[in-house]
Parts: C-alpha cells; structure tokens; sequence
C-alpha cells in the first residue's frame, strides 16, 4: 500500500472584540485554529497530512493541475467559495488566473479524492455564505446542495445512525454514534451511496466523480458542532481513516 497524502484546507478564523469602558474604547484581535483532532486522526492512522488554515487559502491553495496532484485527497472544512475563487492576484491585481474550483473538480474526475467537511462556511452554510450551490465542486461531490442557509442547529443534540452498515467505511463501527450539535443539509445524489444519517437527513454521503471518488461528512470534525463527546470517541480516529482510505482508493 502506497502512502496516502492529504491536503486539509480550512479550520481556522480570527476573532475581533470590542470593549467599551466608560470613556475608553478599545479592541483585541485573537487567532483561532480546530484541524487538531482531525489531522490527529489521520496522522495516527499513518496518513501524511498538509495544512493550509482558511486565512491563507486565499494565497496558499493550488493554483495549477500539477499542485494539486502532488496530494491523493483534499479536505475542504469550513472554508467558502469566496476564498477559493477570489485569489489575491484577481481580487487586488486584476489578473486572470486558473479556476481553482474547477481543477479541483478535473482532479477528482481524473481519479483524486475530495472530502467536503461541514460547517458555517461549508456547503452553503450561515446565510448561504459558503455559496458552493452550482459550482464545480457540487458538480464533485455526491450531494446536491440547498441555495440558501443550509443550517440544522441542534442544541439539544441528534444522534448519528449508520443506515448502510455493510460498507467498508463503517464496518466495525457501531450503528449509533455520539450525538453532534448541528449539521448542514443536503440531499444525496441519486447515484450515491449515503452511509449514516441524523434524524431524516444524512451525514455521510459517498460516490464518484469520473475515475475519483469524493465524500460529505455534514456535520463538524471539531467544536462546536463536533463536541468534545464526538471528537473523544474511541472510533473517531478510525472513522475518519476510513473515510480517507476509501476516496483515496487505499
């Protein structure tokens, strides 16, 4: 077995507060990143990983076919449209550029792997504000996507059921799984194969694009959707293993 490498892209943010004392009036910025348990999934498992958090996306993600094929998988988690599709060179230089939505789209055709993880800033996400809805990369994945806030917040938790038990995916895995806080909704493909769902949407939904294959987790790898409860599960790591394993054909 060849080793799998994987691009993670996304799971981080910057935060801005204000404080008003009186008279005085100041501000704070702190920086934020949540990729830990994932690529300690996957790094346990002996998969290699590289990172590019979502505030250097923008610049940092492959810009060419050959870039991208230096990885067997990419894992979109909690990174939207606009930082993919608005490099710098466009936004500030006004310079044409390749469409980085559509050659990741032509690397899964080809035969790569694509992993898109939910979140505020996934699918559609808050306010629609994630905008993948007919773009390459839902041409890419097994999933159709809502055109507006896709959002199910779950404050009082709902509990993941496996509904296709005999995939290698979750085989060895239990049928319920640790409740989670919050899902983006979907609907699958009709080519696709869902794997476990919450409630009566699904969470993991798996298929092919040309010769790759490509995946929708709906749902977090980490706070606050993925509470602590799911990302200290004993199976966590082997799940997302798993996953990984079988987009990439391992």
């Amino acid at each position: 077995m060849t080793e799998t490498t994987v691009l993670l892209v996304g799971e981080a943010w910057q935060s801005l507060q204000f404080d008003i004392k009186g008279f005085d009036f100041f501000s704070r910025s702190t920086y934020h990143e949540s990729i830990e348990p994932l690529r300690n999934a996957l790094d346990t498992n002996g998969v290699t990983t590289e990172y590019i958090p979502t505030t250097r996306a923008a610049r940092e993600f492959p810009t060419s076919a050959d870039e991208i094929a230096e990885f067997d998988v990419v894992v979109l988690s909690d990174v939207g449209y606009n930082t993919l599709s608005l490099p710098p060179a466009t936004f500030d230089e006004f310079e044409q550029v390749p469409n980085r939505l559509q050659l990741l789209s032509d690397f899964v055709y080809a035969g790569g792997g694509l992993i898109m993880i939910g979140g505020y800033l996934s699918f559609q996400g808050i306010n629609g504000k994630a905008n993948y809805k007919d773009t390459p990369i839902e041409a890419a994945l097994p999933v159709t996507m809502q055109p507006y806030d896709d959002r199910v917040e779950r404050s009082d938790g709902v509990t993941p059921v496996v509904s296709e038990g005999a995939h290698t995916i979750v085989d060895g895995l239990p049928e319920e799984w640790p409740a989670l806080l919050g899902y983006n909704r979907v609907a699958p493909d009709s080519d696709a194969t869902e794997l476990v769902r919450v409630d009566d949407d699904p969470l993991v939904v798996v298929g092919s694009h040309g010769e790759g294959r490509s995946a929708a987790f709906t749902s977090d790898c980490a706070p606050h959707w993925a509470a602590p409860r799911f990302t200290d599960w004993k199976h966590y790591d082997a799940f997302w293993a798993a996953l990984v394993d079988w987009v990439a054909r391992e």
